[in-house]
Protein backbone atom coordinates (compact mmCIF):
# COMPACT_ATOMS: atom_id res chain seq x y z
CA UNK A 1 0.00 0.00 0.00
CA UNK A 2 1.22 3.48 -0.86
CA UNK A 3 0.97 6.24 1.74
CA UNK A 4 1.25 9.86 0.61
CA UNK A 5 1.74 12.56 3.24
CA UNK A 6 0.40 16.08 2.72
CA UNK A 7 2.86 18.96 2.66
CA UNK A 8 2.45 21.04 4.76
CA UNK A 9 0.69 19.27 7.63
CA UNK A 10 0.65 19.36 11.43
CA UNK A 11 2.01 22.02 13.75
CA UNK A 12 1.88 25.65 12.66
CA UNK A 13 4.12 28.40 14.04
CA UNK A 14 1.44 29.58 16.49
CA UNK A 15 1.16 26.11 18.03
CA UNK A 16 4.94 25.66 18.18
CA UNK A 17 5.20 29.00 20.01
CA UNK A 18 2.40 28.17 22.47
CA UNK A 19 3.85 24.78 23.41
CA UNK A 20 7.32 26.25 23.77
CA UNK A 21 5.99 28.97 26.07
CA UNK A 22 4.62 26.35 28.48
CA UNK A 23 7.79 24.24 28.30
CA UNK A 24 10.08 27.22 28.90
CA UNK A 25 7.88 28.48 31.73
CA UNK A 26 8.21 25.10 33.46
CA UNK A 27 11.98 25.15 33.01
CA UNK A 28 12.28 28.69 34.34
CA UNK A 29 9.70 28.84 37.12
CA UNK A 30 9.34 25.18 38.03
CA UNK A 31 6.18 23.16 38.36
CA UNK A 32 3.33 23.75 38.41
CA UNK A 33 2.52 26.27 35.72
CA UNK A 34 -1.20 26.90 35.21
CA UNK A 35 -2.69 27.06 31.71
CA UNK A 36 -6.17 28.48 31.15
CA UNK A 37 -7.94 26.08 28.76
CA UNK A 38 -6.15 23.60 26.51
CA UNK A 39 -3.01 25.28 25.22
CA UNK A 40 -3.99 23.93 21.78
CA UNK A 41 -6.73 21.52 20.72
CA UNK A 42 -4.84 18.25 21.01
CA UNK A 43 -5.07 15.80 23.90
CA UNK A 44 -1.61 14.28 23.29
CA UNK A 45 0.01 17.72 23.50
CA UNK A 46 -1.92 18.52 26.68
CA UNK A 47 -1.02 15.19 28.32
CA UNK A 48 2.67 15.63 27.47
CA UNK A 49 2.70 19.05 29.11
CA UNK A 50 0.76 17.75 32.12
CA UNK A 51 3.46 15.11 32.59
CA UNK A 52 6.03 17.91 32.76
CA UNK A 53 4.06 19.81 35.40
CA UNK A 54 1.52 21.96 33.58
CA UNK A 55 -1.94 22.16 35.11
CA UNK A 56 -4.85 22.97 32.83
CA UNK A 57 -7.85 24.82 34.24
CA UNK A 58 -11.08 26.10 32.74
CA UNK A 59 -11.32 29.37 34.66
CA UNK A 60 -8.91 31.81 36.25
CA UNK A 61 -10.49 31.25 39.67
CA UNK A 62 -8.85 27.83 39.72
CA UNK A 63 -5.37 29.36 39.60
CA UNK A 64 -3.76 29.85 43.05
CA UNK A 65 -2.58 33.33 44.01
CA UNK A 66 0.87 34.08 42.67
CA UNK A 67 1.01 31.11 40.28
CA UNK A 68 2.52 31.53 36.81
CA UNK A 69 -0.39 31.56 34.36
CA UNK A 70 -0.42 30.94 30.61
CA UNK A 71 -3.21 32.03 28.28
CA UNK A 72 -3.86 29.53 25.46
CA UNK A 73 -3.08 30.06 21.78
CA UNK A 74 -6.74 30.87 21.09
CA UNK A 75 -6.62 34.15 23.05
CA UNK A 76 -8.78 35.44 25.88
CA UNK A 77 -11.27 38.22 26.51
CA UNK A 78 -10.21 41.54 28.03
CA UNK A 79 -12.15 40.61 31.18
CA UNK A 80 -9.85 37.61 31.71
CA UNK A 81 -6.77 39.78 31.26
CA UNK A 82 -8.16 42.34 33.70
CA UNK A 83 -9.01 39.66 36.27
CA UNK A 84 -5.47 38.27 36.10
CA UNK A 85 -4.00 41.76 36.47
CA UNK A 86 -6.27 42.53 39.44
CA UNK A 87 -4.94 39.45 41.21
CA UNK A 88 -1.34 40.22 40.28
CA UNK A 89 -0.90 36.89 38.53
CA UNK A 90 2.32 36.58 36.51
CA UNK A 91 0.93 35.96 33.02
CA UNK A 92 2.55 34.59 29.88
CA UNK A 93 0.34 35.19 26.86
CA UNK A 94 0.54 32.34 24.32
CA UNK A 95 -2.12 33.87 22.06
CA UNK A 96 -1.16 33.24 18.44
CA UNK A 97 0.16 36.50 16.96
CA UNK A 98 -2.26 36.11 14.05
CA UNK A 99 -5.16 35.98 16.52
CA UNK A 100 -3.79 39.06 18.27
CA UNK A 101 -3.67 40.77 14.87
CA UNK A 102 -7.42 40.13 14.45
CA UNK A 103 -8.02 41.75 17.85
CA UNK A 104 -6.02 44.82 16.80
CA UNK A 105 -7.83 45.08 13.46
CA UNK A 106 -11.24 44.76 15.12
CA UNK A 107 -10.47 47.52 17.62
CA UNK A 108 -9.18 49.74 14.81
CA UNK A 109 -12.40 49.30 12.83
CA UNK A 110 -14.49 50.10 15.92
CA UNK A 111 -12.41 53.25 16.54
CA UNK A 112 -13.32 54.35 13.00
CA UNK A 113 -16.98 54.23 13.97
CA UNK A 114 -17.74 51.04 12.08
CA UNK A 115 -19.88 48.15 13.25
CA UNK A 116 -17.75 44.98 13.22
CA UNK A 117 -18.88 41.61 11.86
CA UNK A 118 -16.87 38.61 13.00
CA UNK A 119 -16.95 35.59 10.70
CA UNK A 120 -16.53 32.50 12.86
CA UNK A 121 -18.08 29.67 14.83
CA UNK A 122 -20.03 30.49 17.98
CA UNK A 123 -18.49 28.99 21.09
CA UNK A 124 -15.03 28.41 19.62
CA UNK A 125 -12.44 29.62 22.18
CA UNK A 126 -10.86 31.98 19.65
CA UNK A 127 -14.24 33.54 18.82
CA UNK A 128 -15.13 33.89 22.51
CA UNK A 129 -11.80 35.63 23.11
CA UNK A 130 -12.13 37.91 20.08
CA UNK A 131 -15.66 38.98 21.01
CA UNK A 132 -14.35 39.80 24.47
CA UNK A 133 -11.52 41.89 23.03
CA UNK A 134 -13.70 44.23 20.97
CA UNK A 135 -15.30 47.07 22.97
CA UNK A 136 -18.20 47.97 20.72
CA UNK A 137 -20.97 46.64 18.50
CA UNK A 138 -19.89 43.27 17.09
CA UNK A 139 -22.04 40.69 15.30
CA UNK A 140 -21.11 37.05 14.68
CA UNK A 141 -21.94 35.16 11.48
CA UNK A 142 -20.81 31.70 10.40
CA UNK A 143 -22.52 31.25 7.01
CA UNK A 144 -23.54 33.41 4.02
CA UNK A 145 -27.24 32.88 4.72
CA UNK A 146 -26.86 34.46 8.15
CA UNK A 147 -25.83 37.80 6.63
CA UNK A 148 -29.40 38.68 5.61
CA UNK A 149 -30.53 38.30 9.22
CA UNK A 150 -28.03 40.79 10.64
CA UNK A 151 -29.87 43.60 12.47
CA UNK A 152 -27.77 46.29 10.82
CA UNK A 153 -29.04 48.99 8.41
CA UNK A 154 -27.77 48.55 4.85
CA UNK A 155 -26.16 51.99 4.75
CA UNK A 156 -24.28 51.70 8.07
CA UNK A 157 -20.46 51.61 7.76
CA UNK A 158 -19.30 48.10 8.67
CA UNK A 159 -16.09 46.08 8.72
CA UNK A 160 -15.39 42.37 9.03
CA UNK A 161 -12.71 40.23 10.63
CA UNK A 162 -12.43 36.43 10.60
CA UNK A 163 -11.60 33.55 12.89
CA UNK A 164 -8.05 32.54 11.97
CA UNK A 165 -8.80 28.83 11.64
CA UNK A 166 -11.02 29.60 8.66
CA UNK A 167 -9.30 29.85 5.28
CA UNK A 168 -9.79 32.27 2.40
CA UNK A 169 -11.94 29.61 0.74
CA UNK A 170 -14.03 29.09 3.91
CA UNK A 171 -14.86 32.78 4.23
CA UNK A 172 -15.16 33.81 0.57
CA UNK A 173 -18.91 33.22 0.18
CA UNK A 174 -19.72 34.98 3.47
CA UNK A 175 -17.56 37.98 2.57
CA UNK A 176 -19.27 38.18 -0.84
CA UNK A 177 -22.67 38.12 0.89
CA UNK A 178 -21.54 40.96 3.18
CA UNK A 179 -20.44 43.04 0.19
CA UNK A 180 -23.82 42.50 -1.46
CA UNK A 181 -25.65 43.54 1.71
CA UNK A 182 -23.72 46.64 2.79
CA UNK A 183 -22.80 49.73 0.80
CA UNK A 184 -19.84 50.80 2.94
CA UNK A 185 -17.77 47.78 3.98
CA UNK A 186 -14.07 47.16 4.53
CA UNK A 187 -12.03 44.22 5.78
CA UNK A 188 -8.48 42.91 6.04
CA UNK A 189 -6.44 41.83 3.06
CA UNK A 190 -6.68 38.11 2.29
CA UNK A 191 -2.97 37.91 3.18
CA UNK A 192 -4.05 38.46 6.78
CA UNK A 193 -5.90 35.11 6.79
CA UNK A 194 -4.00 32.46 8.73
CA UNK A 195 -1.35 31.11 6.35
CA UNK A 196 -1.34 27.68 8.03
CA UNK A 197 -5.06 27.09 7.61
CA UNK A 198 -4.99 28.05 3.94
CA UNK A 199 -1.82 26.07 3.16
CA UNK A 200 -3.16 22.86 4.74
CA UNK A 201 -6.43 23.13 2.87
CA UNK A 202 -4.72 23.72 -0.47
CA UNK A 203 -2.49 20.70 0.20
CA UNK A 204 -5.40 18.43 1.12
CA UNK A 205 -7.26 19.33 -2.08
CA UNK A 206 -4.21 18.34 -4.09
CA UNK A 207 -3.66 15.19 -2.04
CA UNK A 208 -7.28 14.14 -2.61
CA UNK A 209 -6.57 13.84 -6.34
CA UNK A 210 -3.92 11.19 -5.69
CA UNK A 211 -5.40 8.84 -3.09
CA UNK A 212 -8.26 6.40 -2.51
CA UNK A 213 -8.75 7.14 1.20
CA UNK A 214 -7.85 10.19 3.25
CA UNK A 215 -6.99 10.20 6.96
CA UNK A 216 -6.89 13.46 8.90
CA UNK A 217 -4.98 13.30 12.18
CA UNK A 218 -6.44 15.79 14.64
CA UNK A 219 -8.73 16.34 17.59
CA UNK A 220 -12.51 16.19 17.30
CA UNK A 221 -12.71 19.73 18.78
CA UNK A 222 -10.13 21.15 16.36
CA UNK A 223 -11.84 23.51 13.90
CA UNK A 224 -9.13 23.30 11.25
CA UNK A 225 -8.86 19.49 11.49
CA UNK A 226 -12.61 19.10 11.01
CA UNK A 227 -12.46 21.37 7.98
CA UNK A 228 -9.71 19.24 6.43
CA UNK A 229 -11.93 16.18 6.78
CA UNK A 230 -14.86 18.06 5.22
CA UNK A 231 -12.72 19.07 2.25
CA UNK A 232 -11.70 15.46 1.67
CA UNK A 233 -15.34 14.38 1.78
CA UNK A 234 -16.30 17.19 -0.61
CA UNK A 235 -13.85 15.68 -3.12
CA UNK A 236 -15.89 12.47 -2.99
CA UNK A 237 -13.31 10.53 -0.98
CA UNK A 238 -13.80 8.29 2.03
CA UNK A 239 -12.29 10.62 4.65
CA UNK A 240 -11.84 10.02 8.37
CA UNK A 241 -10.76 12.23 11.29
CA UNK A 242 -8.77 10.28 13.88
CA UNK A 243 -7.16 11.52 17.08
CA UNK A 244 -4.35 8.96 16.87
CA UNK A 245 -3.47 5.46 15.63
CA UNK A 246 -5.99 3.89 18.02
CA UNK A 247 -8.77 5.44 15.96
CA UNK A 248 -7.73 3.69 12.74
CA UNK A 249 -10.15 1.04 11.42
CA UNK A 250 -8.59 -1.56 9.06
CA UNK A 251 -11.85 -1.86 7.11
CA UNK A 252 -11.47 1.75 5.96
CA UNK A 253 -8.40 0.72 3.96
CA UNK A 254 -9.84 -2.43 2.41
CA UNK A 255 -9.48 -2.27 -1.37
CA UNK A 256 -7.46 0.97 -1.26
CA UNK A 257 -4.13 1.14 -3.07
CA UNK A 258 -3.14 4.64 -1.93
CA UNK A 259 -3.85 6.30 1.42
CA UNK A 260 -3.37 10.02 2.03
CA UNK A 261 -2.54 11.39 5.48
CA UNK A 262 -2.64 14.97 6.67
CA UNK A 263 -2.78 16.54 10.12
CA UNK A 264 -4.43 19.57 11.66
CA UNK A 265 -2.35 22.54 12.81
CA UNK A 266 -2.37 21.38 16.43
CA UNK A 267 -1.49 17.71 15.76
CA UNK A 268 2.14 16.70 16.42
CA UNK A 269 4.08 14.79 13.79
CA UNK A 270 4.54 11.88 16.21
CA UNK A 271 0.85 11.08 15.80
CA UNK A 272 1.22 10.91 12.01
CA UNK A 273 4.16 8.53 12.36
CA UNK A 274 2.14 6.33 14.72
CA UNK A 275 -0.67 6.11 12.16
CA UNK A 276 1.85 5.14 9.49
CA UNK A 277 3.18 2.42 11.80
CA UNK A 278 -0.35 1.15 12.42
CA UNK A 279 -0.99 0.88 8.68
CA UNK A 280 2.39 -0.80 8.28
CA UNK A 281 1.33 -3.43 10.79
CA UNK A 282 -1.40 -4.48 8.35
CA UNK A 283 1.05 -5.08 5.49
CA UNK A 284 3.97 -3.58 3.53
CA UNK A 285 3.79 0.17 2.89
CA UNK A 286 5.65 2.66 0.74
CA UNK A 287 5.66 6.20 2.18
CA UNK A 288 6.25 9.42 0.24
CA UNK A 289 5.60 13.12 0.83
CA UNK A 290 3.67 15.16 -1.68
CA UNK A 291 5.53 18.20 -3.02
CA UNK A 292 4.30 21.36 -1.36
CA UNK A 293 5.08 24.49 0.61
CA UNK A 294 7.73 24.29 3.30
CA UNK A 295 6.68 26.72 6.02
CA UNK A 296 9.45 28.66 7.71
CA UNK A 297 7.36 31.09 9.78
CA UNK A 298 8.57 31.67 13.35
CA UNK A 299 6.93 33.79 16.05
CA UNK A 300 8.79 35.48 18.90
CA UNK A 301 8.41 34.25 22.46
CA UNK A 302 7.27 36.64 25.22
CA UNK A 303 10.08 38.91 26.42
CA UNK A 304 9.95 37.43 29.95
CA UNK A 305 11.11 34.08 28.57
CA UNK A 306 13.90 35.58 26.52
CA UNK A 307 15.59 37.36 29.44
CA UNK A 308 18.44 35.62 31.27
CA UNK A 309 17.05 33.54 34.13
CA UNK A 310 18.87 35.57 36.79
CA UNK A 311 17.33 38.77 35.48
CA UNK A 312 13.87 37.21 35.47
CA UNK A 313 14.25 36.08 39.07
CA UNK A 314 15.45 39.44 40.34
Amino acid sequence: MRIILAQPRGFCAGVVRAVEIVERALERYGRPVYVRHEIVHNRRVVEALEAKGARFVQELEEVPDGAVTVFSAHGVARAVEDAAAARGLPVLDATCPLVSKVHVEGRRYLSMGRTVILIGHAGHPEVVGTLGQLPGEVHLVAKPEEVARLPIPRDRPVAYVTQTTLSVDDTRATIEALHRRFRDIIGPDTRDICYATQNRQVAVRELAKRVDVLLVVGAANSSNSNRLREIGSEQGLPCYLIADAAGLRPEWLRGAETVGITAGASAPEALVQEVIAAIGALGPVEVSTMPGLVEDVQFKLPAALLEPAASAAS
